[in-house]
């Protein structure tokens, strides 16, 4: 439905607050750049797991349990994109925006099935992802 109040009479859109903002943006920006980190990380920690099965934990028996391959490629796959991602963030575009949320969600899963194995490194990255997802939802560029 369109108004028929002429533009001049209008009132101004009640803007949100610039400290929320400028916090989202700020986020937004360490954020792109704490995805390149984690993209190269996990893309090392992958390689690490598919040629040596000696840095996971292994003996406990949890419903989610997956061989140190398994985790590799998990790991090298989730930084790939992460670092295709990374860079569409960092050039600021809208798909990089969108699947930055996603591959954050991905992250979520992946140390959630970690958990048992590395819990306090599990939780911070936890953590760490919906910071960034709080981030990149609440940012508005265009204002």
């Amino acid at each position: 439905m369109t108004s028929n109040t002429p533009p001049a009479h209008r009132a101004p859109p009640v803007e949100e607050p610039f400290h929320r903002q400028a916090v989202a943006e700020g986020i937004s920006v360490t954020a792109a750049c704490m995805l390149l980190i984690l993209a190269a990380v996990s893309v090392l920690q992958g390689i690490s797991a598919l040629r040596s099965d000696e840095i996971y934990v292994a003996g406990a028996e949890y419903v989610y349990k997956f061989d140190t391959t398994t985790w590799g490629w998990v790991n090298v796959v989730l930084g790939v994109l992460a670092l295709v991602v990374g860079v569409g963030l960092v050039i600021g575009t809208t798909w990089g925006r969108y699947c930055a949320l996603g591959v954050a969600a991905l992250v979520i899963v992946a140390n959630f099935l970690s958990l048992p194995y590395y819990p306090a490194w599990s939780l911070v990255i936890i953590a760490l992802s919906v910071v960034v997802i709080w981030a990149l939802t609440a940012w508005q560029p265009e204002r």
